[in-house]
């Protein structure tokens, strides 16, 4: 056989191999579990829903005068989504890691073409496809800009994965390891942070000046792929021909540049050795925890021993570190984000308290299958007390202090420092509400938080999350009415505020007594249900 026609045919023939790969791997993802299926199919009719809304109200905007602004802007803030989609989500897409193709006889510009053809199938690039339609359709006006529009869409298309595939081929090393899947954490960061910018930003718009705020930012993002796509359609409808061709030739030479790119990280893939476990012994001993100094402050016996274990937890478990962060960003930014637009009351700083009361709830379902070396331990409700009890003070040592800070911020922010005394009171109150449900919950509906991907519920456990955190919410919040009711009446009585001080130390005392009275509750129920729990929290 000739070699070189038996390559030729090889290269021919990668991309449909490549494409039928992609839509194998869907499918077969999808044979797992009736979940699963339920799941995804609900995920695309969501999708799919949302898009075609999206459409329809950019259509709505042909004619408008800033409709150029809004549609290049969209693109621009889409395009970001692609970029950093790799780096927080690296397993959402088997196909994302070309390190598993290492060992196959393939070249890397033959493999850069089937892995960008593959990437056009699932949910995220038809999505982009109707956004990109849609905009198309908004600011084109005439022969030229329909014609423009026709290479426009699937050259912004291209650009958007190509992007996504090069970031992730030059961090694909990084993002396989397991320390590098620490980077997921700031997924919560940043969301919580951009629906808050998104917010903020769209109050703004709405107060003063309206769309035609956006026109800078528009001016320049035009300039920029694949925003330049969308920015050459609307210069050929404005007669700009000069202009709209720069544009398109500037969104061409990004999708050459980001292909160039992918193709030359795939190469160094491909042909050099993975470093990132090199001297693991060494990156093991300079990353581990100088927590002799912690130890010594935590009380002895088991409860400093549980205390330790939980804080280690946070700090070195992707998943915990994930909920931690994202609670503690959630806290801090609601409240401070409505003191800034100045519709925020005080009481939003017990925010901070909700957010991270939560992570009492399904404390045995963080432990995932190690919790039988804790069971093992625990032979009468007095050794589940003292486990809950040393989970709980762990929680304690972070909360408090995050929940004051928060709660003084704002308190400065709104300059109201008369309602300090009662807004901590109230959040301390709601903390020992949570903690004391939480503990509860734990016991009664664990449920096992799978380590790998991206989700918090195993599957077929979804209605037990529901019930335990909601629920458990629910109680909570009926709990701390007691002291609810006692702020309500002291702000309304005429000489209250002279007594709103009182709260603090309410608050304070009641949340600790509501805490000491859940974990006896929870404990010998704990005690009981251990066969039982450690199955729950065993599972996927």
């Amino acid at each position: 056989m000739n070699t070189s026609t038996s390559g030729v045919s090889s290269e021919a023939s990668i991309t449909p191999v490549v494409v039928r790969l992609k839509l194998s791997l869907l499918r077969n993802g999808l044979r797992q579990s009736a979940g699963r299926r339920a799941a995804y199919i609900t995920s695309v009719v969501v999708v799919l829903l949302f898009a075609a809304l999206q459409l329809l109200g950019l259509i709505a905007l042909r004619g408008n005068a800033h409709a150029a602004s809004v549609t290049v802007l969209l693109i621009a803030v889409m395009a970001l989504g692609w970029a950093v989609m790799p780096l927080f989500f690296p397993s959402g897409d088997e196909t994302l890691d070309p390190t598993r193709l290492v060992m196959l006889p393939l070249r890397p510009h033959p493999l850069v073409r089937a892995l960008l053809l593959s990437s056009l199938v699932g949910i995220g690039p038809l999505f982009t496809l109707c956004l990109l339609v849609g905009s198309v359709i908004s600011v084109a006006h005439g022969t030229a800009a329909y014609v423009t529009g026709v290479v426009a869409v699937p050259l912004a298309l291209l650009v958007c994965v190509a992007l996504a595939r090069a970031v992730a081929a030059a961090n694909i090393r990084l993002l396989s390891s397991r320390k590098g899947r620490d980077l997921a954490v700031l997924s919560g960061l940043v969301i919580a942070i951009g629906a808050q910018l998104v917010n903020f930003g769209a109050q703004r718009l709405g107060s003063a000046g309206g769309v035609s705020r956006l026109d800078p930012a528009a001016d320049v993002l035009r300039w920029v792929p694949p925003g330049s796509a969308i920015g050459a359609v609307d210069s050929m409808s404005r007669g700009s021909y000069a202009m709209g061709v720069a544009q398109l030739v500037l969104s061409v030479a990004a999708l050459v540049g980001l292909l160039a790119l992918w193709s030359r990280h795939l190469t160094r893939l491909m042909t050099s050795p993975d470093g990132s476990t090199l001297q693991a012994g060494e990156s093991a001993a300079r990353e581990r925890i100088p927590t002799g100094g912690l130890r010594r402050m935590l009380p002895p016996g088991r409860t400093g021993t549980v205390m330790e274990r939980s804080l280690r937890y946070v700090w070195r478990d992707p998943k915990t570190k994930a909920a931690w962060v994202t609670s503690l960003a959630i806290g801090l930014i609601v409240p401070v984000f409505n003191a800034l637009q100045g519709t925020g009351s005080i009481y939003f700083a017990c925010f901070a308290a909700g957010m991270l009361g939560i992570q009492m709830y399904n404390q045995f379902g963080q432990d995932t299958s190690a919790f039988w070396m804790v069971a093992m331990t625990i032979a009468s409700p007095h050794d589940a007390y003292v486990e809950l009890r040393g989970r709980a003070l762990a929680l304690l040592v972070i909360t408090l202090p995050y929940a004051t800070l928060v709660t003084v911020l704002t308190t400065a922010m709104l300059d109201d420092w008369s309602k300090l005394p009662e807004v901590l009171g109230l959040s301390f109150a709601l903390l020992g509400a949570m903690l004391a449900t939480g503990a509860w919950s734990s016991a009664r509906f664990p449920y096992s938080i799978p380590q790998e991907g991206y989700k918090n519920v195993a599957p077929g456990q979804a209605g037990l999350a529901w019930i335990a955190i909601f629920g458990g919410m629910v109680s909570a919040a009926l709990l701390t009415a007691p002291v609810i009711a006692v702020t309500i009446w002291l702000n309304v009585t005429a000489d209250g505020n002279r007594w709103s001080w009182l709260l603090l130390p309410l608050g304070a005392g009641y949340g600790a007594l509501i805490t000491a009275f859940g974990l006896r509750m929870a404990a010998p129920r704990t005690a009981r249900r251990l066969p039982e729990i450690l199955a729950a929290v065993s599972k996927g």
